[in-house]
């Protein structure tokens, strides 16, 4: 059983970070100083927590209607969290009034976000050493 929570980064930051810092920096390589940006102060936070309140994934929402950071620890990946943190961020973005959302999607994640209905915009790219594909959902 889990549960997703949404919030400022104030609120969220230690434990956003914490996963972010385990998948990103730790798993992936990127340099810890890329992991942070300008705009999470300015985006909306949300975090999926185990039974026992631990949280266990993030993302957030910038105000533009991109999604970013998407990130699942290792143990709870293949479990559904992933899919019910960009539903829950797909469903803040049109609460907002966005008509769609945006997000760059590392490739090798790219069929799971086409499964979740996005598209595939424009050639792959290289982000923090990593090939990237942006995608876009309509939410209309």
């Amino acid at each position: 059983m889990t549960r997703l929570e949404f919030g400022d980064w104030a609120s969220f930051s230690a434990e956003a970070y914490a996963i972010r810092h385990t998948v990103f920096v730790q798993e992936q390589g990127v340099p810890e100083e890329l992991e942070q940006d300008e705009f999470d102060p300015q985006s909306l936070h949300a975090l999926v927590r185990d039974a026992d309140g631990k949280a266990i994934a993030t993302g957030r929402l910038l105000p533009d209607g991109h999604i970013g950071r998407l990130s699942v620890l290792a143990s709870w990946r293949g479990k559904g969290v992933g899919r019910q943190l960009i539903l829950g961020l797909l469903a803040q973005a049109y609460k907002r009034g966005h008509g769609s959302v945006e997000l760059n999607a590392q490739c090798s994640a790219q069929g799971f976000y086409e499964s979740m209905g996005f598209e595939v915009v424009g050639p792959v790219f290289m982000e923090a050493g990593i090939p990237h594909q942006a995608m876009r959902k309509s939410l209309s």
